[in-house]
């Protein structure tokens, strides 16, 4: 017998399955043969899951981690590593990732903090398994998706930044330090970012985001609380030329700003929407890279909702009509 890896178990069939398994390959299967099997197992039934990864085995070397023999570790929490920036080879895809059996995202984990889209072409979690053969080779399409989002310099979709009221949105450059928490739970998993001494717009600020999807949604539910009122604070998603925004408020208290259309990497057709509670925003906004949500100056939580419709999602939503009815659809049960 072995010692059972560190997984999330979601409920009581997930926990039998497990149980079984692991009878079966202690008597048949060789230990690393078993430890997949169980992943795989535990993928086919879950349907939502988080995780941050990281490499173990090498070095760092400037903002590069170097190493030949290095191999990933799952961790539940990390304190990002002071030398730690964009393309230090150090997290798997860069940052955390959260999924359900219909979309999955990636949260940068360093200055550019953008969200982007991992598309899914099956029903199954498939995190886990993303970026193992090669660093980056989830931008290639394969059996279960790629990575669908050009996010260059924007917020990607849903992520957030303070506006300066022109056209430039601060990220992250100037910070102290960021950790992040993940969450596994039978009803949702997702991450919890918290970042300290966030210098933007000649103001120090500390920030803590929760982001959480459920099974069989595309929703990502988003909370933001600041430790002191600030201006231009924003979410927003990446713009591209040609491409009309959608906007529509409800007088029960939400709207809702979206796009349609061929707005992915591969190119093909991809929605992409905010739901925010129009009491907290101050104003609708364009920065040079994003279409911006700006949210009143508070320092209670701020909540919102973020999803990602591509096209070839196993039984997905196929034409801008069949987009607009779906986030109509999820608007009227936010206002009822």
């Amino acid at each position: 017998m072995f010692k059972i890896p560190t997984l999330m178990i979601y409920n009581r069939t997930l926990y039998l399955v497990l149980i079984l398994l692991v009878t079966i390959s202690c008597k048949e299967k060789s230990k690393k043969q078993d430890v997949q099997s169980i992943k795989d197992e535990i993928a086919k039934v879950a349907k939502t899951y988080a995780e941050i990864s990281i490499k173990e085995g090498g070095s760092w070397e400037g903002t590069e981690y170097i190493g030949d023999n290095f191999s990933f570790k799952n961790v539940d929490f990390l304190k990002a590593p002071d030398s730690l920036t964009d393309h230090s080879y150090f997290v798997r895809y860069e940052g955390p990732g959260w999924e359900s059996n219909k979309v999955g995202y990636r949260l940068y984990f360093d200055w550019r903090n953008a969200i982007d889209i991992f598309g899914k072409k099956v029903d199954t979690m498939v995190l886990s398994k993303v970026g193992l053969d090669n660093y980056d080779s989830y931008h290639e399409e394969a059996p279960w998706g790629l990575d669908i989002l050009k996010a260059g310099k924007s917020l990607g979709l849903g992520s957030y930044g303070r506006f300066d009221g022109e056209k430039n949105v601060e990220h992250f450059k100037e910070l102290e330090s960021r950790t992040v928490q993940i969450h596994n739970s039978e009803t949702s998993s997702g991450i919890t970012v918290n970042y300290y001494g966030w210098s933007a717009l000649d103001q120090k600020i500390d920030l803590k985001c929760n982001l959480t999807i459920a099974p069989d949604s595309r929703i990502t539910k988003a909370t933001l609380t600041p430790s002191v009122e600030s201006n231009g604070l924003s979410t927003g998603f990446v713009k591209f030329e040609g491409i009309e925004l959608l906007k529509k408020e409800h007088e029960n208290g939400w709207g809702y700003i979206a796009t349609y259309g061929e707005q992915t990497l591969i190119p093909d057709n991809l929605g992409m929407v905010i739901f925010y509670k129009i009491e907290e925003v101050e104003t609708l906004a364009e920065s040079e890279f994003d279409h911006l949500i700006v949210f009143k100056p508070t320092a209670l939580p701020i909540t919102y909702s973020f999803a990602a419709a591509w096209e070839k999602e196993k039984n997905g939503i196929k034409t801008e009509a069949e987009f607009i009815a779906y986030i109509d659809e999820q608007l009227n049960l936010l206002n009822n």
